[in-house]
Order: C-alpha cells, then structure tokens, then sequence
C-alpha cells in the first residue's frame, strides 16, 4: 500500500513545486478578498503541509496545543527562496518516511488533537490520503486561482491550463 502511494506522492510534491515556483514574491501581500489569506500566507501553507506525512506515519498523534504547551504556529512567510525551501524539506522527510513505512503501520490509527481533546482519528494511511494529499490538492488549485487573478500564467496541474496549451 505504501509503495502504491509513493508514484501519487512523488506526482503531487512536483505539481505543487511548479505552481509554488510561479508565485510573484513582490505580491506576497495580496488577496483577493478580506477572508483570505494573502498570497504569501497561502504559499507557505501549502510548502508546509508535507509536514503532517512524518507526523502520520511515524508518531501516534499530534496536538494543536499541548495542554500546558504553547500551541503549535505555522510558518510565516519570509520569501519565496525560503518557502520552496521548506517545501523540499517537508517532502524529502514525508518521502523518507511513506517508502519506510509498512502496510501494517499504514492501518495503525494516528489522532489529532487540539488542547488534549480529540479532533479525529484514523488509520494512517487514510489520514495521508486526505489531511496531506488531498489537502494540499486543494490548496493548490486555491493558489491556481490566485496566480490567474494575479495574470501569473498558471502551469499544467492534471492536463494543460489556458496559458501551456
């Protein structure tokens, strides 16, 4: 099961690198809307979401906010060296740990709390799939429409976009 998620892993870490390149650093700022993140914000969550592969596969659970702990922060933006840094980093060690991970611990249950209190928990695998993967799918066609108001040609994702026909 690992090995089989490890050509879907390696498919969406460099489709997410394309896009995650094609962000205008001067424009970090900009959103397109008040409830928004800004371009920056956005780009640094979605470099930062390989980091719950280790997470799942290889510790039990993870708190948002340890009780008596203070709680967890993500990384701000700083620049766009430093956010595909990151990014190849968080993949790197998310790659490491699927090709070590066994079918077995694949079906372990991993929990995320927040405050101690459990938000949901799930067979590892499953948790993959849909906290890191789909998860950073989703962000990513968020960062495809932030690239296309901002008239930054957007790159092929799934088939050619408008702007690599």
């Amino acid at each position: 099961m690992a090995q089989a998620l490890l050509p879907e892993f390696d498919h969406e870490a460099a489709v997410t690198r394309t896009v995650l390149e094609r962000v205008p650093e001067a424009q970090s700022g900009w959103r397109p809307h008040r409830k928004s993140m800004t371009l920056g914000e956005l780009a640094m969550h979605l470099a930062s979401i390989p980091a719950w592969a280790y997470l799942t596969l290889r510790e039990p659970s993870f708190d948002l906010a340890p009780p008596g702990e203070p709680p967890h922060v993500p990384p701000a933006w700083q620049s766009l060296a430093r956010t595909l840094a990151l990014f190849d980093e968080r993949i790197a060690k998310g790659r490491a740990a699927l090709v070590a991970t066994t079918d077995l611990e694949l079906a372990q249950p991993w929990t995320l709390l927040k405050g101690g209190a459990k938000v949901f928990t799930a067979p590892r695998g499953s948790a993959l799939r849909s906290f890191v993967l789909n998860h950073s799918v989703h962000h990513r066609a968020q960062l495809g429409v932030y690239l296309r108001l901002l008239d930054v040609p957007v790159p092929a994702m799934y088939g050619p976009t408008a702007d690599t026909k």
